[in-house]
């Protein structure tokens, strides 16, 4: 331990600064031990340091079992480190163990894709009155789009745990009427507070509220999938945290489904460290909670999404699993604490939604990885009984480390409920994500499903499957599109007859627009470009509210 307090005190600090993980995991030798407790003596903050570590213990506790799953948290990362961000701005980490010399790491040499240009946070709200448009926006977008990303306050930290800021345009009569940004003021918002209590449980107002925005049952939800949901207004105020009336006692996933025929609200929770890992919940479409039922994994893998269809609920047990040690002995800005795990089985999990506390079917599947499903539906012909599925499919994720170096593509799951077989094929290779469709369609057999390419939307034709593309950075001209969201014209059922939303960048400019695209006209030139006020850094997902 003696090297680590030669010469590299991380600034502002003193040498016993990295000291307080290591006391706790018992890492100190008895010589070190002894004088770091007779230091702890005239130190409070060695002590409040200590304290904080010991009050995580039942997680900690968990590197003397088998290989140690922990919560994942907003598309990608844990909530152990949601509040990373801020606490490396005041030049200290969560969870670093004092074998680690230093903090400051140069922003150029870490994901340098999170640090600059567009991912790069915004350091105030904002809000424009009568944005500029090129073109006509149609006058019958009347309503509110919405859109949720991290935007770190502090301006480092990795990217995906900033602090949530919903971005929100409103549109009516053929004007934007205005544009705001907000962050999304949860309780551990000003005054973070831990995400487990001293005795494991977790702190589920404790949120981020960054990665998703929903609308059901006349409440607008932002979402982080590792805590209860946060209601905001369309005007982007946030009203505090949602549980259902008291009836949520578990986290809700960012990728809630509502079925369009009953309005039902179907989410899973995810998160406890203790058993049940995973849960299963329903709403009505009035926002009553019906249903809550444990779902049995054996380990906390990052579920992210999940699949409903008219008669199933279909979840994904894929081998991605949190690596505890990874966490305790990584820096949280290099490596994210998720690892590959091969003796891990990926499997479909298969419930039926009339019989919600029955039996859960596993079906197995291929090693591979999901983020995001673009859709499901139920099938039935002479050749029996089935479950299609399609997903952006990674081959692998994260085995050594968690660099981005593959990208997804599309797939179809069969999923043939009479041989208990699966058949999987690939669509197509181009690298993809974000995928959305006409959300109406859910759970049924959609024709069209959007998804973000490299400087394109890919519109995947999924009873033909072709697909074209809108570019954005053809001819010379710069764009890099977020996801797409579908908003129907106004009591007309068909795919094509309505507009797809994206906020575009353009690199050049250091600006962002939201263009709006026809969809029966996809390959066409947009039909309005709404100019920002300043840019929209990129984020992950959002929604049409119609009047």
């Amino acid at each position: 331990m003696t090297e680590s307090r030669n010469g590299n005190v991380p600034q502002g600090g003193h040498e016993y600064e990295m000291w307080d993980a290591a006391y706790v995991l018992d890492a100190l030798s008895d010589t070190d031990r002894r004088e770091f407790e007779m230091h702890m003596a005239g130190c409070s903050s060695c002590r409040e340091a200590v304290a904080e570590f010991e009050a995580i213990a039942p997680m900690l506790s968990l590197l003397d079992d088998e290989p140690a799953t922990v919560p994942p948290c907003p598309d990608l990362l844990p909530s152990l480190l949601a509040k990373a961000d801020q606490r490396l701005a005041a030049n200290r980490v969560e969870l670093q163990p004092a074998l680690l010399t230093s903090t400051a790491v140069a922003a150029e040499t870490v994901f340098p894709v999170f640090r600059t240009g567009n991912y790069a946070p915004v350091h105030d709200e904002l809000t424009t009155f009568d944005l500029p448009v090129e073109g006509e926006i149609p006058a019958e977008l009347n309503g509110w789009y919405l859109r949720n990303g991290p935007n770190s306050r502090a301006g480092d930290g990795h990217w995906c745990v900033g602090d949530g800021m919903v971005h929100g345009i409103r549109l009516e009569n053929g004007r934007a009427a205005w544009y705001r940004n907000r962050w999304v003021r949860t309780e551990s918002f000003e005054n973070p507070v831990p995400l487990y209590k001293d005795d494991g449980s977790r702190n589920l107002h404790s949120s981020i509220a960054n990665t998703h925005v929903v609308r059901h049952a006349g409440k607008t939800l932002a979402l982080m999938e590792f805590s209860l949901p946060y209601e905001i207004s369309n005007d982007l105020k946030t009203l505090g945290a949602y549980d259902f009336g008291g009836m949520l006692t578990d986290s809700m996933t960012a990728h809630p489904k509502i079925c369009p025929n009953t309005g039902e609200l179907h989410f899973f929770g995810a998160g406890n460290i203790f058993e049940p890992h995973v849960s299963y919940h329903r709403a009505d479409a009035d926002g009553r909670l019906t249903i809550n039922r444990p779902i049995d994994v054996p380990a906390l893998t990052l579920m992210h999404d999940f699949a409903l269809t008219a008669e199933h609920v279909v979840f994904l047990d894929l081998p991605l699993l949190f690596d505890l040690q990874v966490a305790l002995t990584g820096s949280f800005e290099r490596d994210l604490p998720y690892r590959w795990d091969d003796q891990h089985p990926a499997r479909l999990g298969v419930l039926r939604r009339d019989d919600p506390y029955g039996q859960l079917r596993w079906f197995d599947i291929d090693p591979c990885f999901v983020f995001h499903v673009v859709n499901a539906h139920d099938v039935t012909s002479p050749d029996g009984n089935a479950i299609v599925l399609e997903v952006l499919r990674y081959d692998e994720m994260w085995r050594d480390n968690s660099e981005f170096g593959t990208d997804a593509a599309l797939w179809r799951w069969t999923i043939n409920l009479d041989t208990g077989l699966v058949e999987e094929s690939q669509l197509d290779d181009r690298g993809v994500e974000f995928p959305r469709i006409d959300d109406r369609l859910a759970g049924t057999s959609a024709r069209y499903s959007v998804a973000v390419g490299s400087g394109a939307l890919i519109r995947y034709d999924l009873q033909r499957d072709t697909a074209v593309e809108h570019r954005f950075d053809a001819a010379g001209r710069a764009g890099a599109p977020g996801e797409a969201v579908f908003a129907p014209a106004v009591g007309r059922p068909d795919e094509l007859a309505g507009w797809y939303l994206t906020y575009v960048y353009n690199s050049v400019t250091d600006s962002s627009d939201l263009v709006v695209i026809d969809a029966s006209d996809f390959e066409g030139e947009p039909v309005a470009r709404i100019r920002m006020p300043r840019r929209v850094p990129h984020g992950f997902h959002g929604n049409w509210i119609p009047d």
